[in-house]
């Protein structure tokens, strides 16, 4: 049986492929950056009010996509202050465009990133970076040439969970996003479509294809665990 039915072109299998990765990069390198950055922050950082603000970082890791969805239509719907202001200045909506995608698929991965970076961090001897400081290093040099590089083995696995977690996000997609092909219609809400539409063999070649591309990123940080 062939996987892609005589009807369906390679550009249309590929379209929602290349869509996945072209958001999950983006998704990815936002998390990427602003994951390790409250990592960095929170591992080291002592206030009232701490464990709040980590459990809103976690949260979306256990809310329902559904829910993710919604809290977003809310905060960027039209009616919203933010919503407002993105469509005033953009003169469009961000709703149902490529970029509710990328937000919604960094929403669903920042946990993975965050976690990751902050236990990377706090495994790090503070001495190591105060000694650093008294040899003149600053702040910033200090994370960049000691931190990063010995926190750099959690958030490479970090860095590769949020860009499968981007990669297979569908529920928050769908509903912020929309299901539009060739715009915010990734592999998830492709497959999706092909199964309610009863193309069983090109579902399963979308499958088969998000499959192949989670395990060769789970397989290398089980790779790097072992090095």
């Amino acid at each position: 049986m062939d996987l892609l039915p005589n009807n369906i072109t390679a550009s249309e299998f590929f379209t929602p492929v290349l869509l996945s990765f072209q958001v999950a990069a983006a998704a990815g390198i936002a998390v990427i950056i602003l994951g390790t950055l409250a990592g960095a922050w929170m591992a080291r950082a002592r206030f009232f009010g701490k464990t709040v603000v980590e459990t809103i970082f976690m949260l979306p890791l256990v809310l329902p996509p559904t829910v993710v969805g919604f809290i977003l239509i809310v905060i960027f719907g039209k009616h919203s202050i933010a919503g407002q202001a993105i469509e005033w200045l953009f003169d469009r909506p961000v709703i149902f465009t490529w970029w509710a995608a990328v937000i919604a698929s960094a929403i669903v991965a920042f946990p993975l990133m965050y976690q990751s970076a902050k236990t990377g961090f706090a495994d790090i001897d503070p001495d190591i970076q105060g000694a650093a400081k008294i040899d003149g290093a600053g702040r910033w040099q200090v994370f960049m040439y000691i931190s990063v590089p010995l926190a750099f083995k959690s958030l490479l696995s970090g860095s590769i969970l949020s860009l499968a977690r981007a990669l297979g996000e569908f529920g928050a997609t769908l509903m912020f996003a929309g299901n539009i092909p060739g715009v915010t219609q990734t592999l998830p809400t492709a497959i999706y479509v092909a199964m309610d539409s009863g193309s069983n063999s090109l579902a399963w070649a979308w499958v088969i294809c998000i499959i192949v591309i989670s395990f060769i990123m789970l397989f290398l940080i089980q790779l790097k665990k072992s090095a």
